[in-house]
Order: structure tokens, then C-alpha cells, then sequence
């Protein structure tokens, strides 16, 4: 049978591609996809008139070939989508939930966020920072900050923990290189240059293109990596780019182009699409959090978050970054203080989100750390870079306590800092561990060349 050419609309180098879209890689694009279809559809013609010859040279056998073919697709078709979606189903329903890991840059000084009581050395060295007669109550004859107070309902519930003296020897008081580190889960050798929720999401099998989200501009170096995290500042900016009139042509194009293609970055394109469809329908109408929930502030970022929770996007690991805690001067501890705004900023964000979560945030933990803590003395108003800081946890899961980790005093500093009593990875690897049922030795693959010591954390 003779095959014919079929005259093709439009192709690239066609004059008019331009009516296609304003932009030209996008009209680029959708016409490739139409050369692309106009191809498939030929061959499919072709075929189907073979089939019609066959049939006729084998007239009266009941099953047509064609009809046998038109069968057999449709059921491939059918599996192809039942296995994806109780792919998806599968894990929609894990249990295990979600992280979120908030870095706070600068360095935080911790024991202006929870300090022993009436502690001499304190009350030699920092006078003028110490925690004023507001502050709350926490296990083993510590004080939190009256900043924290928005959270003081967790705290009673069991649900709001700190470990002090937290640090690494492979910290340095250089911003750069202990934030990289803390993201990293190591140095930048040891690790490949991958970051520590990345290595996590290993663990945690497949799941949406949503299972990674870093909110920002940028994606931090903790979720850098092999698994394709998003990065995005609000859930409505995650679209194709573009005039709205052209982008479903866009994006049918695009799914035209890599469906069925046989190739790894076939899934990659389909995930993308995904999370696109995912958002387009979150951010159709706007978000409206529980009754009485105000996010202000870093708590913009937390909303977003609530938004892809509340809306089944299967977030698994997540991340908030937040500045301002380099207070070499001016630091102000107490009420009203620079640091004491910017602590109670964070935890007015931390309990609308909670709220806003409701019964869903069982299934959340935070864990909020910083790059290092800060040196125990003040500098007349401040203090100054150090090692041994606080890592604080807001859990749905109960807490083993309010003070969680070693703690031996202040009696002997390190060079004048606090002493690293609990190993910042050994937080980082204990928290993820009670949150997704791990096991150590898959806890152990997380942090290279750190052995990995569990640490009891939940109750």
C-alpha cells in the first residue's frame, strides 16, 4: 500500500509561527508539538487503514484485529492509570507526615531564648541579658523567653521541647561555613555538596512533586540535591510563565512532547505538570486559614505551607528561612528588645500555623535551628559569634520534655562558648527519626562520616 505525505499546517520554519505565541520559544515550542501530533496522527491513519485491509482479507473471524488492538490499548491504558494512582493513593495515606526544618540566619543566642534559672555564671557575664521575671517555666530549672508565649499552649500540651547546647566540631563562627555545614548535614567534601533533607527524602520512597518544598526565592542548600525539590514564594506563583491566553496551549504542548517517550525525563515532566495542575487548583480561589488564624510576618511563609497541607499536596520535607538574629549590638533580650520581637515574630507564626492546621498538625513536626549560638558573655549591648546553640521543636507528637538533650552547666566553657553537649546531627537525625519511623542505620545514610547516636526526643 502506498503511503502519502501528509500536508503538515505548520512547522518552525513556517512565516506566521508568530501567531502561535507572543514569545518566541513558547511559539516555538507548541509548533514542534503540533509537527509532533500531525506526525502520530498520520502513522496512526496509516495503521488503522492496514488494519481495515487485513480485516477485509479476513472477513468473518468475529474479533477483528482492530477491535483486538483498540481492547488491548485501552486496558494498558487503564493499568497505566490504576498503578498511578494507587501510587499516589499509597502515599497520600503514609501516616509518618511532615517536617519542617526553619534555619534561623545569623547565628540565634539560645540562652536569650531558654537559660537556666538564677544561674551565677549568667548573672556574672551578662548582666544585662538575662531573661526577665516574665518568662515561662520549663522542665529541669530552665526558663523560656515571654516571647515564646504565643506557644505557651503547646508547651502545657507536651508538644514544645528545646535542646541546648547544640554544635558540631566541624563548626566554625564564620556564617558561611556553619550554615552550609548545618544545611549540608556535614562539610561540603563529605557530603557532595547535597543537602541533608535531600539525603532524607531518600528514605522516604516517592511521592508528589511536592514531597521537597523550600518557600523562598531560592532553594536552600539542605534540600539541593537529587530529588527534585520546588522552591517557591507563594503556592499561585508555581505556573508557566507567559500570557495566560497562551498558557494551556503551553502546557498540552509540553505533555505532548514528553508522554510516552520512553525516557527518564519523561516522569520529571509529568511530576512538573503535576505540581502546575496541583497549584493552579489551591490557588484558584483564595486561601482562607481556620477562624481567627493571622499570619504576619515570616508567618507568610508558614501560610503557604498550610495551604499545600491543608490541600492533600503531600508535603514531606519543608523549609522556612528567617534573618536577623546577628545581634552584636542592641541586642535586646527582653520584653520589647530586638531579639525578643524577633523570637516572639516567629512564634506567632509557628502557633497560627498550628492552629490553622488543626487535627492536621499530628502529623507535623518543626524543628528550628541556626548556623550557631553565641559566646556567653555580652559585649555591652550584645554578643558575639560562639558555638553551643538551641534547637527548638513544636511537634504534634508528644515531647519526652520541655528540655530535651544533655545539659552539665556552665561551670566549664569552651573558649568562652557553651559547651556542645548534644551533636547538632544527632538532633537533626533523632528529630526526623520519630517523625518518619526510621531506622538508625537509615538515619546513619543521612549525615556521611558522622555516626549517628539516637537521641530521645518523644515521649
Amino acid at each position: 500500500m502506498e503511503m502519502t505525505v501528509n500536508p503538515y499546517p505548520l512547522h518552525p520554519e513556517c512565516p506566521d509561527l508568530r501567531r502561535l505565541a507572543d514569545n518566541p520559544a513558547e511559539a516555538l515550542l507548541r509548533a514542534e508539538a503540533d509537527v509532533v501530533a500531525a506526525e502520530n496522527a498520520a502513522e496512526t491513519d496509516r495503521y488503522r487503514r492496514l488494519e481495515e485491509l487485513e480485516e477485509a482479507q479476513q472477513d468473518g473471524r468475529g474479533v477483528t484485529r482492530r477491535t483486538f488492538v483498540a481492547g488491548a490499548a485501552a486496558t494498558a491504558t487503564a493499568l497505566a492509570t490504576a498503578q498511578f494512582v494507587t501510587t499516589s493513593a499509597s502515599f497520600a495515606a503514609t501516616k509518618t507526615g511532615t517536617l519542617i526544618h526553619v534555619f534561623l540566619y545569623g547565628g540565634l543566642d539560645g540562652l536569650s531564648l531558654v537559660a537556666p534559672a538564677d544561674d551565677p555564671v549568667l548573672g556574672k557575664a551578662r548582666p544585662d541579658l538575662l531573661l526577665g521575671n516574665d518568662s515561662l517555666a520549663l522542665g529541669r530549672g530552665f526558663q523560656l523567653t515571654s516571647a515564646f508565649a504565643p506557644l505557651e499552649k503547646w508547651l502545657k500540651a507536651g508538644q514544645l521541647g528545646f535542646v541546648p547546647a547544640v554544635s558540631d566540631p566541624r563548626l566554625s563562627r564564620s556564617h558561611f561555613q556553619a550554615a552550609d555545614a548545618c544545611n549540608l548535614g556535614g562539610l561540603p567534601g563529605e557530603t557532595g555538596g547535597r543537602g541533608w533533607l535531600d539525603s532524607l527524602v531518600d528514605a522516604l520512597g516517592k511521592g508528589t512533586a511536592f514531597r521537597s518544598v523550600g518557600i523562598g526565592s531560592t532553594l536552600p542548600r539542605s534540600l539541593v540535591g537529587v530529588n527534585g525539590a520546588l522552591s517557591l514564594n507563594n503556592v499561585g506563583e508555581l505556573r508557566l510563565n507567559g500570557a495566560d491566553r497562551y498558557r494551556a496551549a503551553t502546557e498540552k504542548a509540553i505533555r505532548g512532547l514528553f508522554t510516552g517517550i520512553n525516557h527518564p525525563v519523561e516522569e520529571a515532566v509529568i511530576e512538573g505538570m503535576s505540581a502546575l495542575a496541583t497549584a493552579q487548583k489551591l490557588a484558584a480561589k483564595p486561601y482562607q486559614p481556620a477562624d481567627g488564624v493571622t499570619y504576619q510576618g515570616v508567618g507568610n511563609a508558614f501560610k503557604q505551607l498550610a495551604q499545600l497541607i491543608k490541600g492533600g499536596a503531600n508535603v514531606r520535607v519543608a523549609t522556612v528561612g528567617m534573618g536577623g538574629y546577628d545581634t552584636h549590638e542592641n541586642q535586646g533580650t527582653r520584653n520589647g528588645g530586638q531579639l525578643w520581637r524577633r523570637l516572639n515574630e516567629l512564634a506567632g507564626a509557628l502557633a497560627a500555623f498550628f492552629t490553622d492546621l488543626g487535627d492536621r498538625s499530628a502529623d507535623v513536626t518543626v524543628m528550628v535551628s541556626s548556623e550557631f549560638g553565641r559566646r556567653v558573655a555580652s559585649n555591652q549591648g550584645g554578643t558575639d559569634h560562639g558555638h553551643g546553640g538551641v534547637i527548638t521543636i513544636l511537634s504534634g507528637r508528644k515531647l519526652a520534655g520541655s528540655l530535651l538533650g544533655a545539659w552539665q552547666g556552665l561551670n566549664d566553657l569552651d573558649s568562652g562558648d557553651v559547651p556542645e553537649y548534644n551533636n547538632m546531627f544527632n538532633v537533626y537525625g533523632s528529630v526526623a527519626q520519630g517523625r518518619f519511623g526510621l531506622t538508625a542505620a537509615q538515619v546513619d545514610k543521612i549525615f556521611p562520616r558522622q555516626k549517628f547516636t539516637p537521641m530521645k526526643l518523644y515521649a
